[in-house]
């Protein structure tokens, strides 16, 4: 079944709260994030996949060739199935707010979800994503709410590539927030506080 394609921590929260699906960073797993969202929104359900790519034994949602260059025919077999897995998942859960946050890698296969299928999330937070190609044209992105976060000085993350992916979300017509602080590759607490107020806000 489409809702068991990944490894994943699930659960199901109050009736009627948030969905808030958790990507986590390259070499992490599905409990990265799950502390963090029940503090932010407790009453939330939370759907957590574990990436199914092992480089040199981190968790990964797909494969790379290299730091920056991906092996994009793998990151669209695996969006697809990321894809099916989230649609399973929101399927299950009918009439809920949907939320999703990702964090570096997580970011990237989010976004990659988020470009193909914007009809599944109400809300998406984009921290510190590389996304190095250009996406097609997205006309579902208009009026979806998304903030994205990054440091000025994040060496994985180049920020002339960030600025890049902003100007092409601004033009895809989303209601995005940016939030951009001075460090790197880290999540600050300037992010986590621009994170609880977006995810909070009714």
């Amino acid at each position: 079944m489409s809702i068991d394609l990944y490894y994943h921590l699930a659960r199901p929260g109050v009736t009627n709260a948030p969905l808030v699906f958790a990507f986590h960073g390259t070499g992490g797993d599905e409990h990265q994030f799950t502390g963090l969202i029940g503090q932010i929104l407790p009453e939330a359900g939370i759907v957590a996949p574990r990436g199914d790519v092992l480089e040199h034994g981190a968790n990964r949602f797909f494969r790379r060739r290299a730091e920056g260059l991906y092996d994009m025919e793998d990151l669209g077999a695996r969006t697809q199935q990321m894809t099916a897995f989230l649609r399973a998942h929101v399927a299950a859960n009918p009439g809920r707010p949907v939320f999703a946050l990702g964090y570096s890698n997580g970011a990237n296969i989010l976004a990659a979800v988020l470009f193909g299928a914007p009809d599944l999330f109400d809300r998406v937070a984009l921290m510190h994503p590389l996304i190095p190609w250009t996406p097609a044209d997205q006309p579902g992105l208009e009026g979806k709410q998304v903030l994205l976060t990054a440091g000025r000085h994040d060496p994985i993350c180049p920020l002339p590539q960030t600025e890049a992916l902003i100007d092409w979300l601004r033009t895809q017509g989303t209601r995005l927030e940016v939030a951009l602080q001075d460090g790197g590759h880290e999540i600050t607490q300037s992010e986590l506080n621009q994170l609880t107020a977006y995810l909070r806000r009714d």
